[in-house]
């Protein structure tokens, strides 16, 4: 598990969005954060893998933006901001393994097949019925 240091991210009070009342005018409760993928100490691989992620928080300067508003107070929201990095980052640092591809057995294709011709005499025996072939 990576952790940051204070000194590689800064956090900015601002006002947060949305339902409030007379609160959310009053209080810059709302909290940005602001991460420099390049300038931090990470790896040289671990920032190629952060920079090459589809994130659309990461500005094309290399700045990775996060804005945290969940919570009705600042200390709430820098404590948000910051475990939300610290995933970020971490989940970036993992990497997931090969998948290879594999076949179906013998027997699950002959159950899939049986599957299929019992449904179909299911469906078989719901068409028009001819009354005139009952008697015969």
């Amino acid at each position: 598990m990576i952790v940051l240091p204070e000194t590689e991210y800064t956090l900015t009070a601002i006002r947060a969005q949305g339902a409030g009342g007379q609160n959310v005018n009053k209080v810059s409760s709302a909290i940005h954060l602001r991460f420099d993928i390049h300038a931090s100490s990470l790896s040289d691989w671990l920032k190629a893998r952060l920079l090459n992620s589809k994130d659309s928080r990461i500005t094309d300067e290399g700045v990775l933006v996060l804005k945290a508003q969940q919570y009705r107070t600042q200390e709430a929201n820098k404590k948000d901001a910051v475990k939300r990095l610290h995933e970020i980052v971490n989940a970036a640092n993992q990497v997931k393994p090969t998948r290879y591809a594999t076949r179906p057995t013998l027997a699950s294709k002959r159950r899939r097949i049986e599957g299929k011709l019992k449904r179909g005499e299911i469906k078989q025996g719901r068409g028009r019925i001819d009354y005139g072939k009952i008697g015969e």
